[in-house]
């Protein structure tokens, strides 16, 4: 009877032991065997490394910059569909007398940081009124309204041109 109850006690044990390292109901547990795993596809694999013919030919390093052996989608892109890749961005041939025109009296390209800096100095120098300070009310966007360009009304206005328009900007809600 004694050896009985001993056996009882180790089987008991036994399968409290068995089923504690089960895992059933435990959701941590569950999402480590049965979770989605790593996704193979975002994995961009390097291109291969290549030994250069002379050490000295190669280029400077550049911190936080390309790698040669870097993935480059688009050039890869416009090499399968027999482009240069270098002109990636760039203007294309066809559009050259187009972008030669529009930049005939001179082309400056930091134009937005420098309308930026002065659109600043004058919003300081023009601090508002003392209401308006007092207040805090800004009548800044007040005072630009009417040369703000109503998407809708130009877009009427070319269709009554006859022009064809691919397509049109969305109703605001407030429009409907």
């Amino acid at each position: 009877m004694r050896a009985m109850k001993g056996r009882a006690i180790i089987a008991g044990a036994t399968m409290i032991t068995l089923a504690a390292c089960g895992g059933k109901g435990d959701p941590q547990l569950m999402n480590l065997r049965s979770g989605p795993g790593p996704d193979e596809f975002a994995i961009v694999p390097p291109k291969p490394l290549e030994m250069p013919e002379n050490l000295a030919e190669l280029p400077e390093p550049t911190p936080g910059g390309f790698n040669r052996t870097d993935q480059n989608p688009e050039a890869d892109a416009a090499i399968a569909l027999g482009g240069n890749p270098k002109a990636a961005g760039g203007i294309p041939a066809a559009d050259s007398a187009l972008y030669a025109h529009a930049g005939r009296f001179g082309v400056d390209g930091g134009i937005r940081a420098t309308l930026a800096s002065e659109d600043l100095e004058w919003r300081r120098d023009n601090n508002g009124r003392i209401l308006e300070r007092l207040f805090n009310v800004n009548v800044y966007y007040k005072a630009y309204r009417k040369y703000r360009l109503d998407q809708q009304a130009e877009l009427a206005r070319w269709r009554a041109l006859g022009v064809r328009n691919p397509s049109a900007p969305p109703r605001k809600p407030d429009e409907e």
